[in-house]
């Protein structure tokens, strides 16, 4: 089996670095099973079998509600065996997945293949990628944590274009194969080989202000003393700041689902072309890279409470311009605001819970709010199907998402930093 340690001895800069590289394929690939991915396929998936948008939708939430099932145990999994095992598996279910819905010909069908890598993308992904980053870094964390989120956009955003490119040249079913080949030839060698769980496992220490990396002897690896105040999972839901993380969580992630799910069949539907609406969609996720590595910047400055507001205030005023489509103009700026606002909402809610509660539980505290989490954003695209086919437009759920996001904007502001709950007697 390959052993990373001779490459950690010969790179020339802090192998966390590599930590986030490997982040940054596992990132990539899981977004061959992201709404924005799947998006491209529902206006020609829905019309050649004839469904409708809230049961095509229902794929997502599902897929949403078993990821949310897996979460406690994933974040177990991976404090106590790290990320790689973890990011490595869910890469293959996800890259199994779109494989098999090239097969599709019913919504049970449908459903089964799809909730594979959903589950995968909403459990898995999101803790592994989270605690391997916060592992490495404490100071840094939100430039690093920028990066990661960097890949998420830029799959966003090619993943689309590829998808579109091939139904144009073939069919829907050549476009899940793409997918899924993408996400195999990126994902899997890279965490399977290079992942390490933390850098005291190979003599190392987190990126600190300080920046005293070094390897060191078998005498000198670091003692269990960590530079970073780390809450148990029963200390850290007892402080206000994690229930208001969660609050956030449950108001924005219906916003960052719902729309982003749906944004392509909107756009069609205000008589928007389909290379349009792809290219609007690859637009938001492209904004959503760049967003990302600003928001990584000004966390820096301003820290991740302010920020994160600002995030979801632009989530928010994204969504209102969507309501105000009419043209290819117009489609691309509601995709720019609202990506803009994605990418500070990915770099940022990470670092807020590895900055309130620190990295030695990072995992287990993550796997028992990521279920709430994942059922909010399970919510999301829901709501705008069922909405959708009652009103027959978008415009009753993009009201509701926006009135989301405000509320988000305004929570952000009170996850100050928690203290340690202290016991009497």
């Amino acid at each position: 089996m390959f052993d990373p340690s001779a490459l950690i001895r010969r790179t020339p800069f802090f192998y966390g670095w590599v930590i986030v590289a490997c982040a940054m394929c596992g990132n990539f690939a899981r977004q061959g099973s992201a709404v924005a991915t799947l998006s491209i396929f529902a206006v020609p998936m829905s019309t050649e079998f004839d469904w409708s948008r809230t049961a095509f939708s229902g794929a997502v939430s599902l897929g949403g509600v078993l990821g949310a099932l897996i979460s406690p145990r994933v974040g177990v999994i991976v404090d106590r065996h790290g990320a790689g095992k973890v990011l490595t598996v869910g890469t293959l279910l996800i890259g199994i997945s779109t494989l098999a819905l090239s097969q599709t010909n019913t919504l049970v069908w449908f459903y089964i293949a799809f909730c594979l890598g959903r589950m995968a993308f909403a459990g898995p992904f999101e803790i592994a990628v989270t605690s391997s980053v916060a592992n490495w870094f404490i100071h840094l964390r939100g430039r690093a944590m920028s990066f990661a989120a960097l890949a998420h956009s830029i799959g966003l955003t090619i993943f689309p274009i590829v998808v579109f490119a091939v139904i144009e040249l073939w069919d829907w079913r050549a476009g899940w194969i793409a997918v899924g080949a993408l996400v195999l030839l990126v994902g899997v060698i890279p965490n399977a080989l290079l992942m390490i769980q933390r850098p005291e496992d190979v003599g190392l220490y987190p990126y600190t202000k300080a920046d005293t990396q070094t390897e060191t002897s078998d005498d000198e690896k670091p003692t269990d003393t960590d530079p970073e105040l780390s809450f148990t999972r029963g200390e850290a839901s007892r402080t206000r700041t994690f229930w208001v993380l969660v609050a956030f969580s449950i108001f924005i992630y219906p916003v960052q689902a719902g729309v982003s799910l749906h944004q392509a069949p909107h756009l069609i539907d205000r008589g928007i072309s389909l290379a349009v609406a792809a290219t609007a969609v690859s637009c938001f996720s492209l904004m959503g890279a760049i967003g990302g590595l600003i928001f990584g910047q000004l966390e820096i400055r301003f820290g991740a409470r302010r920020t994160l507001s600002l995030a979801a205030l632009l989530m928010a005023l994204g969504t209102m311009a969507m309501l105000q489509v009419t043209n290819a103009w117009t489609a691309y700026l509601s995709a720019i605001i609202f990506g803009a606002g994605i990418g500070g909402l990915l770099t940022l809610l990470p670092v807020a819970w590895a900055n309130g509660f620190g990295r030695k539980n990072l995992g287990s505290i993550r796997g028992i709010t990521l279920p709430l989490q994942t059922l909010a954003q399970a919510a999301g695209p829901l709501i705008s199907g069922v909405l959708f086919d009652i009103t027959g437009s978008y415009d009753a759920s993009l009201t509701l998402f926006c009135s989301f996001g405000i509320a988000a904007a305004i929570l952000a502001l009170f996850a100050t930093k928690p203290e340690r709950p202290q016991f009497s007697g």
